[in-house]
Order: structure tokens, then C-alpha cells, then sequence
């Protein structure tokens, strides 16, 4: 057994991750649907390597992520932070200790109530048939609207380790904006305490895990709870591989309201990455500043400011990178018809960051559908694939680039499913005629596609078709913002790549750790000492990202500084 461990940090990062979950919940009930299609009741994938089993108080038997979520207090809406199935008390509830024996004031904030969508969840549990019961089609127009909290649209049961909530702080979730803000967070009282607690609940119960998921919204004081967490577990799991997904939402770019904001949001970016890079191995940056005018979205209609919408694409990417680490590669349970290229979380790290220049920032690109196999003038996969990694350079020559691509569910011109082979040679071809084959690549092949859950936002273009399959025309009639309702299903291809198309990335934060918080007279300087770095720490910063730069680009000005 080859488990993981999830983890989501900050409010972002959660709505990617109940996505992400929303996906194998899908994946899990298709294959158990004896009418259901066969790619998807042959996934060939083991779901044990997301998921643990369990039995509540009452002998009855669970099916729960390996996940571990951190948010703020007041965060999970309706949803009771010990899940809905094993019905403990909270850890926080101390209301049965006999401790005091002075009067006791107690006061009870109006619990949110459950969204139409999650209702219906709770209708269908509960064996409910009211007369007023909603169709899908009402189910799908309110998610559009109502979505506020990540468990709006969460259709997953949780395990009462799995959620944990940071209270007794005199902040909320729009002024914890900021590196500085979280700094003592982890540190204060037992909250680091009870997240490695937490962590190790999952991890120790695992038979030999191969490594860690890592989700963080890195917009604000998250960054530093998590850069805590990430110290934390370096020194508690030295031997287990760890891929960082370092989040941010569309919402974030929005223009600096003054110059004091702009020097902040600058060095939280360059402070930020510098602290994850210090503690794992291989860092992919996900977040545009405008997701909806990407190219990512050729196919897609999003709508920036509503993450519900956004966070299913780099959901959506991140379901892919996984399939990977949960294909059968050997033995009774593998079929070659159905997948090909298993890789462990250690095998991708290594693939991507302990090669020649060892570099581990990893760009992520999506092409979300993928295209055809075999169409007349139809675009490659590598030609589809458009980044989720911002500031990143495009068309960049390297010589040394290594990558791991994932594709899954194509279809072939005539509409079948595309067979293992067919999508094998099909980038073999493509790279032969290009003059930028990178160095080394591995690729993962699945015939299972993305399922679209229910509660999965209205973001499909109306050139594409049932199964996810792009249209040649618009379909008659038919508005952009199709939902899951139309769209049943989408072939995918992902891609995490080691390249120096990220320079641009390092070289923003680097420069700008110059600027503002190195050179001399720097106006950041007061702030950074606020947020509990003196000098020496931030050279050292300075000189770990001036190293990652160095090491994509020997011939930079930064060359003549290590002399």
C-alpha cells in the first residue's frame, strides 16, 4: 500500500480542495454503477491511496479522505468541524469540565444553514421524499449564486480529524492579508501542536506512505502558518517526498491601494516563497492574475471573482498530477488497456527536481478538455497545454527541461476513446517534429476521463460537447456557462515541467527582495523586522533565491555576485 496524506492551508486551498474531492467521490461511485460506463468501472486505480477506512462508534463502516484541512474559525459555514458521521464531541467544547464554580456567560452565534444543495444531500441520507424536492437543474442554478464556504458544495463525509479550525484570533479573513499577520499563529498556544497531531493520526496509521499533497493559499497570513507546518514536518518526516501546490486566488491581484500595499504584497511574495522553498523539495506556483482571459480558458468561462469558479480548473490540474501515484503498475490489478505510467510521488520529485540542475519550482499546464486524437489540423497535446503558473515565460528554449505529463479520457477523431497506445504515439510524434523535445519526459496515459460532479460550477463553452469533446461549431441554442448537467465528463492533459520559462517567476521575488528589503535604505526593511526577520535571515533569503536563479540561468547577472 502506497498512501498520501492531503493537506489544505487557508480558504483557497480548501475550495480547490473540495473540488478535488468532489472528484474521486464521482470516481468512486461510477465505479461501483454496474450500468455505468466501462472506462470508469475499470479505472484500474486504487483509491486506498487517498482514502482510509474506518468504523464510527456504532460498527459502522467509513470510507473518509486522508486529508487534513486548516482554515479560520467560522470558515466550514453549516458544516460541524468533528464531520458528520462519528458525532464526537469537539475537542474545543469544554462545556462538560467541572473546573469552575462561578456563574458561566455563554454566548452562541446563529449556525448557518445548510444551502439547497446540501439539504438535498441530507434529504437523500435521511430515505427524505418531500413533495418539494429540488431538481437538479434548481440544484445547479443555486450553486452558481450561494457559494460562500468551501463545504457549500462539498458532497465528501470527513473524517473529525480531518477538519481543523484556528480560533482566538482578534482577525478576520479579510485582515489576515499578510505574511506578518500569521507569523505566531502555529507557534501560539497548542495549534502547532494539534496540527501535527492531526497529521500524524493519518500518517502513522499508513502501511508505507509514499508522500504528501500540499495545498496552500498563499495570499496572506496562510503563508506562514503553513511555511511553520512545512519546517515542522521537514523535521518530523525527513524520508517523505512532499509536492507543494502554493496557491493564490484571482481575487488577490487586485491593483495595490497605496504605495505602503504595494511594497507589502511584494515582499510577502518574495518572503513567502523563499521560507516554502526552505522546506521542500519541489514547489508548483498555481494562480493567474486573471484566469478567465487566459488561454487556459479557451474552451472555459470563468468568472474571477467567485472562487467556486476558479478553483475547479487548478482542481481539476491537480486531480490529473495525481492519477499517477494511484495506477496499478504491476501485478493481478493492472491493465495496460485502461492505464500506463505509475509514478510515485518520489519518482516525480525526483524526476523534476533531482535532475541536472536540481531545480525545484514546477510549472503547471493544463490543457482543460484536451484535443483529439487524429483530427485534421487538430493542435498536439503539448501545443494545447497553457500554464496555471504565473509570470512565466513563454515559448523559452531549454535544453535541460524535464517533465511528467498526464492525459486521460482523450478521444479519437471518430469518436471512441483513444487507446493507450494511440495516445503514446501521438506525443512521441509531435515531439519529432519539434526542435523543443525537452530533455527527459515520463507520461501517464489513463482512458478514464474527468468526471463533472453536480456541484460544479456553470463554466463550459458552448463548443463543448457531452463528454467533453470540442464541437466544431457552437451548439444551436446553447448559452456559454454549460454545467454539469450538459457536460457530463472532460478528457484532460496536465503537465508538471522543470524549465527556465519560471525565471521571470524567481527573478520578481529576488529583485524585489532587493529593493525593497536588502539595498541599502530599503523601505521594507521596518517591515520585514516586524515580521520577525533581522538581517542575516533576510541575506539568507536573498541568497537561496539568487542560487535558484543561478542555477536556471549560469549566465545571469547574478554570476558575477558569487564570484
Amino acid at each position: 500500500m502506497r498512501e498520501i496524506v492531503t493537506i489544505q492551508v487557508g480558504g483557497y486551498a480548501n475550495f480547490i480542495g473540495s473540488h478535488f474531492w468532489n472528484f474521486q467521490d464521482d470516481l468512486l461511485g461510477l465505479a461501483d454503477d454496474p450500468h455505468g460506463n466501462e472506462v470508469f468501472r475499470n479505472q484500474s486505480l486504487d483509491m486506498d491511496v487517498l482514502y482510509r477506512s474506518g468504523e464510527t462508534h456504532q460498527g459502522i463502516q467509513t470510507y473518509t479522505p486522508r486529508m487534513l484541512s486548516i482554515d479560520l474559525q467560522g470558515s466550514l459555514g453549516s458544516v460541524s468541524s468533528h464531520g458528520s458521521l462519528y458525532n464526537d464531541v469537539s475537542a474545543s467544547d469544554q462545556s462538560h469540565v467541572q473546573t469552575w464554580k462561578g456563574n458561566v456567560t455563554r454566548e452562541v452565534s446563529e449556525p448557518h444553514k445548510k444551502n439547497k444543495f446540501l439539504q438535498s444531500l441530507y434529504d437523500v441520507e435521511q430515505k427524505d421524499d418531500p413533495e418539494n424536492k429540488l431538481e437538479d437543474k434548481d440544484l445547479v442554478e443555486s450553486l452558481q449564486e450561494d457559494v460562500q464556504f468551501w463545504t457549500d458544495f462539498s458532497k465528501v463525509h470527513y473524517h473529525p480529524k480531518s477538519l481543523y479550525e484556528i480560533n482566538g484570533l482578534a482577525t478576520n479573513a479579510n485582515e489576515f492579508d499578510n505574511y506578518g499577520i500569521g507569523k505566531d499563529v502555529f507557534s501560539e498556544g497548542l495549534r502547532g501542536d494539534e496540527m501535527s497531531e492531526r497529521l500524524r493520526f493519518f500518517a502513522e496509521e499508513c502501511d508505507h506512505i509514499q508522500g504528501i499533497q500540499f495545498v496552500v493559499d498563499d495570499s496572506g497570513g496562510f503563508s506562514s502558518v503553513a511555511a511553520d507546518f512545512l519546517e515542522n514536518i521537514a523535521d518530523d518526516y525527513t524520508n517523505i517526498p512532499l509536492i507543494l501546490y502554493s496557491a493564490r486566488d484571482p481575487r488577490h491581484y487586485t491593483k495595490p491601494m497605496n504605495k505602503k500595499d504595494s511594497i507589502s504584497r511584494a515582499l510577502h511574495d518574495a518572503v513567502t516563497f523563499s521560507r516554502f522553498s526552505s522546506f521542500c523539495k519541489l514547489i508548483a506556483p498555481i494562480g493567474l492574475p486573471s484566469l478567465s482571459r487566459s488561454k487556459v480558458c479557451s474552451f472555459l468561462h470563468i468568472d474571477d471573482a467567485k472562487p467556486f469558479y476558479s478553483s475547479a480548473v487548478y482542481a481539476a490540474a491537480l486531480h490529473s498530477m495525481s492519477l499517477p501515484f494511484r495506477m496499478a503498475s504491476v501485478g493481478p490489478n493492472a491493465d495496460s488497456r485502461y492505464v500506463a505510467g505509475a509514478i510515485d510521488v518520489n519518482g516525480i520529485v525526483q524526476t523534476l527536481a533531482g535532475q541536472a540542475r536540481q531545480n525545484m519550482v514546477a510549472i503547471l499546464d493544463v490543457a482543460m478538455p484536451a484535443p483529439l486524437i487524429g483530427g485534421t489540423g487538430q493542435q498536439s497535446f503539448q501545443g494545447s497545454l497553457n500554464s496555471l503558473t504565473p509570470d512565466v515565460k513563454e515559448d523559452a528554449e531549454d535544453f535541460y527541461e524535464v517533465e511528467s505529463m498526464t492525459i486521460h479520457g482523450v478521444f479519437h477523431s471518430g469518436g471512441k476513446h483513444a487507446s493507450i497506445s494511440e495516445v503514446r504515439d501521438s506525443v512521441t510524434a509531435a515531439y519529432e517534429s519539434s526542435v523543443n523535445r525537452p530533455l527527459f519526459s515520463h507520461l501517464s496515459v489513463a482512458l478514464s476521463p474527468l468526471p463533472v460532479p453536480l456541484p460544479f460550477p456553470s463554466i463550459f463553452g458552448n463548443c463543448v460537447g457531452q463528454h467533453g469533446e470540442m464541437l466544431g461549431s457552437p451548439i444551436r441554442g446553447s448559452q456559454p456557462g454549460r454545467s454539469s448537467l450538459d457536460v457530463h465528463s472532460v478528457p484532460m492533459a496536465a503537465r508538471l515541467r522543470s524549465s527556465n520559462a519560471v525565471l521571470p517567476f524567481l527573478d520578481k521575488r529576488l529583485s524585489n527582495l532587493r529593493k525593497f528589503g536588502m539595498d541599502r535604505g530599503a523601505v521594507g526593511t521596518g517591515l520585514l523586522q516586524d515580521w520577525g526577520f533581522g538581517k542575516e535571515e533576510v541575506d539568507e533569503m536573498g541568497e537561496s533565491l539568487s542560487k535558484l536563479v543561478l542555477a536556471l540561468d549560469p549566465y545571469s547577472q547574478d554570476s558575477d555576485d558569487s564570484d
